[in-house]
């Protein structure tokens, strides 16, 4: 099992806590993203620079994630495609992406596109906050635990 990051767009504050917990259960970190990412030395934590360009690094991460891996990312549609491969998604907020979720939030995330573009809604989600920095902890821990269990 492995623990990837769609690095581009994760918050400083979440990548600490996934240092934390790739040297606590001694498994691999490996951080995607298209430019060169500041990491602590650790024989768990790897970054991966990647060219620049449309979903790149979720591509990289798409065809290299197994079944039972889990994947940081906020990205929808990278999340719809791990999860229907049996990886685990969870986004920086500390949502778990689910068989049973992740059709509904693709849906919720297209519509809220098409409203952006036609000025209906503007502006995008709230800074992550204390809250959300638990939540993301909280998940984290529970999906690891039941991974390391099983």
């Amino acid at each position: 099992m492995k623990i990837w990051v769609d690095a581009d767009a994760c918050p400083n504050v979440i990548k600490e806590i996934l240092y934390r917990a790739a040297n606590r259960v001694k498994l691999p970190l490996i951080l995607v993203a298209n430019q060169a990412l500041n990491t602590p030395p650790s024989a768990y934590i790897e970054s991966v620079k990647v060219s620049a360009g449309f979903d790149v690094a979720d591509n990289y991460i798409a065809q290299r994630v197994n079944a039972g891996d889990i994947v940081i990312t906020a990205d929808i549609p990278l999340a719809a495609e791990i999860v229907e491969n049996g990886a685990h998604g969870i986004n920086p907020r500390g949502m778990l992406y689910t068989q049973q979720n992740i059709k509904q939030t693709l849906a919720m995330r297209n519509f809220m596109e098409e409203m952006r573009s036609t000025g209906q809604v503007s502006g995008g989600p709230a800074p992550l906050d204390a809250k959300d920095k638990q939540a993301f902890a909280n998940t984290l821990d529970r999906l690891l635990a039941k991974q390391l269990l099983s």
